[in-house]
């Protein structure tokens, strides 16, 4: 994935975020869907920016950015612990 598809992924889903919000003042769904929905946005956005961020370090390393790939949620969301 390129980065400028990875940005794109991340305006998306920042798109979907705001979207959520909005239909859950309008009533559109309950508070309940709109935080599971917000969670799973969550993890879909650190995993890309933590992808940019490899790729970009691999580039400044001199290395193919296109050898960096998604890492699993469990990872991307567990390094600080």
């Amino acid at each position: 994935m390129k980065e400028e598809d990875i940005l794109a992924r991340i305006d998306g889903f920042v798109g979907e975020e705001q979207d959520l919000r909005e239909r859950l003042q309008r009533g559109e769904l309950s508070q309940g869907e709109e935080q599971r929905r917000l969670r799973d946005l969550e993890v879909a956005l650190d995993q890309c920016w933590d992808l940019l961020r490899r790729r970009r370090a691999r580039i400044d390393a001199g290395e193919n950015p296109d050898d960096a790939g998604v890492r699993p949620p469990d990872e991307v969301e567990g390094y600080l612990q």
